[in-house]
């Protein structure tokens, strides 16, 4: 089969396409023929080496396709099935396999591109206003990247809420995605104070939540962002990790709360998993959100990808198609 292969870390020319043995289902795992795969900043940080892989490697754990084959002991699918997993282990790839249990059928008329586009920011965004922090009517959230995929996401899923959000962009064409998705007010950061912007819109008393997906340049202005007994919910670290934290800043702030989740830990059994994504996909036939494919690309063509994302030209989700 035809899968990219990272055979040293570096920048994305990497990023190799190679012929590679076909994978094998082992007992409770699954092969899928992918159809589509997404494209993630965790596997920036793998191809740069910053989570470290063993070499070679497959970059890619979320995409959508048909069951080939189930090895012994599987139940949860059968081949043929339409399937979504975002522990869909190397799917830059035509074939990838998965843990069974870890994979969710896909309802019509949902088809792989949209499963392969919803998986990850979807769940993400799921147990982020549900979970994490339960959105309810007329909570203030400060949504950070607002026009990034798993961004209109949260503004979508807030808005079913009742919540009231106000979201960061960088661009005018950005800021009007976020208004679309539902954010009641949107502060283009390059040129805004934030944090002034948030205190102005909620009559200095700020947000009950902050979800930040930008880590280093946001942190200090997301803590200050909030109101008392609030929480910033920190997700991800897309312009760097953050600094060591004295907890006494969160007293003096106004006794916050600061957590650091990830999706394996709001998905870690099978009934979490199908629980979470049969309300996305409800949601999506429902119309109550939209999932935005920004860019698509040929398998060969996963570099491009990887500086479509990296240069945060992207509003939406990008993806690759075998």
């Amino acid at each position: 089969m035809k899968a990219i292969q990272v055979q040293q870390v570096g920048g994305p020319d990497v990023l190799r396409l190679v012929e590679v043995a076909d994978p094998r289902p082992g007992p409770g795992e699954a092969l899928v023929k992918v159809e589509a795969a997404g494209v993630n900043f965790i596997e920036i940080y793998q191809r740069k080496g910053l989570y470290p892989s063993p070499l070679p490697f497959t970059p890619g754990t979320e995409g959508a396709g048909r069951v080939l084959e189930v090895g012994p002991g599987v139940s949860a699918v059968k081949p043929a099935d339409r399937v979504a997993s975002v522990n869909l282990m190397g799917s830059y790839a035509e074939l990838a396999w998965a843990p069974a249990e870890r994979l969710v059928v896909l309802p019509e008329p949902i088809d792989a591109r949209t499963g392969a586009a919803l998986m990850l920011q979807g769940l993400t965004a799921h147990y982020l206003t549900t979970s994490t922090y339960r959105l309810s009517q007329g909570t203030w959230c400060l949504v950070h990247a607002a026009a990034g995929g798993v961004g209109l996401l949260l503004c979508q899923i807030a808005r079913t809420h009742g919540a009231r959000v106000i979201g960061t962009v960088s661009t005018e064409e950005k800021a009007a995605l976020a208004l679309q998705a539902g954010a009641e007010e949107v502060v283009l950061y390059s040129k805004q104070d934030f944090v002034a912007e948030v205190r102005r819109i909620t009559g200095g008393r700020g947000v009950s939540v902050v979800y930040d997906s930008v880590g280093k340049t946001t942190f200090e202005g997301s803590l200050n962002s909030l109101s008392a007994r609030g929480m910033l919910v920190l997700f991800g670290q897309s312009s760097g990790p953050v600094p060591p934290v004295d907890p006494q800043v969160l007293n003096s702030k106004g006794s916050l709360f600061l957590t650091r989740p990830t999706l394996a830990h709001y998905v870690a059994t099978r009934e979490e998993l199908l629980a979470r994504a049969k309300d996305l996909f409800d949601w999506v036939r429902n119309r109550s959100i939209s999932v935005r494919i920004d860019r698509i690309f040929q398998l060969a063509d996963a570099a491009a990808a990887h500086r479509a994302l990296e240069s945060r030209e992207t509003m939406g989700k990008v993806l690759l198609i075998p």
